[in-house]
């Protein structure tokens, strides 16, 4: 005899769905707040260990309120649909990755000359 449990695709027995009910209780969450989990609710800007290696080397520094600039141009750009800016600040430049709000490598002026920066969709100029 044919075990119809057993067979993929076949929906479950009506035992097997009350069960299963009891087992994984719904949480309801609204979607705006299940929305700003994933959206990351802080904000803050991660520097990768190459960027904080670059601004180590270069002798970049942020203060805190430059720091909140360069936050809010990552904002703007994620706001206009970009994953990868240029966001320039003075004479430093930091390449973000928008969607992770992670700094991949930073440079001060005198590392901007004569250099090309690829692999980004948008600039911010602050």
């Amino acid at each position: 005899m044919i075990d119809l449990r057993r067979i993929q695709g076949a929906p479950p027995l009506q035992q097997e769905t009350a069960v299963l009910e009891k087992q994984n209780p719904k949480v309801e969450q609204p979607f705006a707040e299940v929305l700003e989990k994933a959206k990351g609710s802080s904000g803050e800007l991660k520097f990768s260990a190459h960027a904080l290696e670059r601004m180590t080397q270069r002798g970049i520094g942020l203060t805190p309120l430059e720091l909140e600039k360069v936050q809010s141009a990552v904002q703007k750009a994620s706001d206009k649909g970009s994953r990868s800016s240029l966001v320039l600040l003075d004479e430093r430049a930091f390449v973000v990755s928008v969607a992770n709000r992670t700094v991949i490598t930073a440079m001060d002026g005198d590392n901007m000359k004569d250099q090309m920066v690829t692999d980004i969709d948008s600039a911010v100029i602050i």
